[in-house]
């Protein structure tokens, strides 16, 4: 396994090790003090243990090299388990919702308040330290699975924060409908968190190009290789944490095969420097050739340049 997948690996491994422990902390604290912020911040670890399991499979797939069948690698693994996650997460949040909404009537208050406070306390500090860690790995390997994880617990300080003041409310105000208020507000953010990993992983599925910008930094680091004159046919996307760029490039019409070819490593080796681990497919074009009328495919990529402020 490259050290990219050993380090996407220990990090799924260090979210399932937490989602355990949280498990059995918040199962006990909502048992013990029947809070629905409480039992809505049990759901939400149960589902980031879910998740956790189905994202340290992901990420070993996605860090299986390119084989026979599948010679582009296997990174969009990492997207079908950041888009599974969504899926999970937005039907629990809809099954809190409705059950939050249905206490909005009833006032109940909450049993053994200060132990939820205290394990919910416990549970941010243990959530902090495994988000500092995630940090460093998505740094170094730009992982979804991992980023998406990463959302998941970073909501998850707002949950238990939540869930201390619902419980605080109540103890002091004896306001039994603050635990289904925060309820609803918790369920409303899973459901927000949901939606943003869905969309981008369907992006990454569906091969959406890179940011204009970082387009467009492409174009401006191959229009300073020599012997290039014009790129056109430009194509981006990402799989995984791997990105990948194919375009047209023209060339002089009498430049030789072996000084074209030059060219491309040149510009090979700048796109490399700039975009580390990417993998480029170039084309050689004679000056002046038109390959389609799709003005999509033959745009002007240099011409943009001139828009850039």
């Amino acid at each position: 396994m490259s050290e990219h997948g050993k380090l996407t690996a220990r990090a799924a491994i260090a979210s399932v090790s937490v989602a355990c422990g949280l498990m059995v902390l918040k199962g006990y604290a909502a048992w013990t003090t029947e809070s629905m912020a409480m039992l809505g911040s049990l759901a939400d670890t149960a589902l980031d243990l879910v998740a956790s399991l189905v994202t340290l499979f992901g990420v070993r797939v996605a860090a299986l090299p390119a084989d026979h069948d599948h010679r582009f690698g296997h990174g969009k693994a990492e997207a079908i388990v950041a888009l599974f996650q969504g899926i999970v997460i937005a039907g629990s949040s809809i099954a809190i919702l409705i059950e939050a909404t249905s206490r909005l009537s009833v006032s109940r208050a909450a049993q053994a308040a200060e132990l939820g406070i205290g394990a919910s306390a416990v549970a941010m500090a243990i959530t902090a330290c495994l988000l500092v860690y995630q940090r460093r790995v998505i740094a170094v390997t730009n992982s979804l699975a991992i980023r998406t994880d990463y959302v998941h617990y970073q909501s998850d300080l707002f949950l238990n924060l939540a869930v201390i003041v619902a419980l605080m409310i109540q103890r002091h105000f004896n306001w039994g409908g603050a635990d289904a208020v925060f309820g609803i507000g918790i369920a409303l953010w899973l459901l927000r968190g949901a939606w943003r990993s869905g969309r981008s992983a369907i992006d990454q599925l569906m091969d959406k190009e890179w940011p204009e910008a970082r387009r467009l930094r492409l174009v401006e680091v191959a229009s300073a290789c020599p012997g290039f004159i014009n790129l056109h046919d430009l194509r981006t996307r990402s799989s995984g944490a791997r990105d990948f760029a194919q375009f047209h490039i023209w060339v002089a019409g009498d430049m030789t095969i072996a000084a074209a070819h030059d060219v491309i490593e040149r510009l090979e080796d700048m796109i490399e420097a700039e975009f580390p681990g990417t993998e480029v497919l170039i084309h050689l074009d004679p000056i002046g050739r038109i390959d389609t009328d799709n003005p999509l495919v033959e745009a002007d990529q240099l011409a943009l340049l001139k828009d850039v402020p």
